[in-house]
């Protein structure tokens, strides 16, 4: 028994001093290389989160090291250990549209008539994220505004290469349109949504949407912090909030390539711009002109980079990520002037906050209706800490309102 209690004490020592120094790295790390600026609200509490993020990933890249797991899985294992309850007022289950995994979510109490639906795609760079994960987020917002929602769990890289994640989120929809009297939804009040990675997919998935006749019309699209292009990482944001939790443009880029399969290596030549030929500046530079963004943006600092020379071979190891079903700020003029009446969601202290600013800007200049909600203090993930208890951030809770009011008075 001493022999046990011994070996036992030995081994709990162990992992302490592991623990220890894992932790004493993540608070290095966080304080050496984050920027949170002077007028951030919050901002031990964010450090906190930031540091939870990094113990999880250097613990994911140890384990991949050792071969005993991927990064990528021990992180997805991690952030899906905590299990929101469903609201009781909400039924849930669990179904496949069209072979892709949805949870739908359903008010219990009787309606007058047919319910609005929503289809929400999460985040994640499209290798992390769940359903569970959003488990919360789509209770509020199916309870708060009285809509079925319909979640879905579109598959992840780099198990499933690119387009796997908006093929998937597209097919669910099809279906969902398609059926939606069976959930008691009217056809013609079908709305998509998704934050980060999932804003990008719901922008895609909208415009795909357009060339579909046989489909009923989007009713709205709800945009919250995605990202829209990847030809220029040298815009006002990615400048001020290069090193702004918890998204560094570093890792805009690193995530990026991974979930293209791509060589991480090529993320110095894509940050100078050198994947862009020639032409495609001349094309779209109109909609990517940093004039398109309003003054008061860059304030916080912000200086014209030129454009690196052109490199043949790197475009055209990344040429898929500056085609429209992932860059959907590049789609014609004539898909974005039949997009649906869209809220846009931004955050000032988000690497990406001018991909939406520059959407914003390319649905009003054709006509589209929209509304836009800019959170002041938010910050890139802010959406998923609206009630985690002493951790939770308000500018998450004003995103939430704002999404749930504007579904409730289209």
């Amino acid at each position: 028994m001493g022999l046990l209690y011994a070996i036992l004490l030995g081994a709990g020592g162990m992992i302490a001093t592991v623990f220890f120094l894992l932790l004493s790295w993540a608070i290095y790390y966080d304080l050496s290389r984050s920027n949170i600026p002077a007028g951030f609200d919050h901002p031990l509490k964010l450090r906190f989160v930031h540091c939870v993020l990094i113990l999880m990933f250097t613990m994911g890249k140890i384990l991949e090291v050792l071969g005993l797991c991927s990064q990528v899985v021990l992180v997805r294992f991690l952030i899906d250990l905590r299990k929101p309850a469903l609201d009781p007022s909400l039924s849930s289950k669990d179904l496949h549209f069209d072979g892709v995994p949805v949870r739908v979510y359903q008010p219990k109490a009787p309606s007058a008539g047919r319910r609005r639906g929503l289809v929400f795609f999460h985040g994640g760079a499209g290798m992390v994220g769940s359903i569970s994960l959003f488990e919360d987020v789509c209770s509020k917002i199916a309870k708060e505004s009285d809509s079925v929602l319909v979640s879905v769990g579109y598959r992840l890289a780099p198990e499933h290469p690119y387009p796997a994640q908006w093929k998937d989120c597209f097919a669910a929809t099809v279906h969902f349109m398609q059926n939606a009297e069976l959930y008691g939804v009217d056809p013609s009040q079908i709305i998509i949504a998704g934050d980060s990675m999932g804003g990008n997919i719901a922008s895609v998935v909208a415009q795909n949407l357009v060339e579909r006749s046989d489909l009923p019309k989007l009713r709205a699209q709800v945009l919250i912090y995605g990202i829209f292009q990847t030809m220029d990482f040298n815009l006002p944001s990615y400048q001020q909030n290069c090193r702004m939790p918890l998204l560094f443009r570093e890792n805009v880029l690193h995530f990026g390539l991974q979930y293209f399969l791509k060589d991480i290596s090529l993320s110095h030549d894509v940050l100078k711009g050198s994947h862009v030929p020639d032409e495609m500046r001349l094309k779209y530079g109109k909609w990517m002109s940093p004039d398109n963004i309003p003054e008061k943006f860059k304030r916080r600092g912000y200086e014209r980079v030129p454009h690196a020379p052109y490199k043949p071979d790197v475009y055209k190891q990344v040429s898929e990520t500056l085609q429209p079903t992932f860059s959907s700020l590049f789609a014609e003029d004539a898909v974005i002037r039949e997009l649906p009446e869209t809220l846009i969601v931004s955050c000032e202290y988000d690497v990406i906050r001018d991909d939406s600013l520059l959407y914003k800007k390319r649905l009003e200049d054709n006509g589209v209706k929209f509304r836009w909600f800019h959170a002041e203090n938010g910050f890139h993930g802010v959406l998923n800490l609206f009630s985690v208890g002493f951790l939770t951030f308000p500018n998450g809770i004003e995103i939430l309102d704002n999404v749930v009011d504007f579904v409730k008075h289209l």
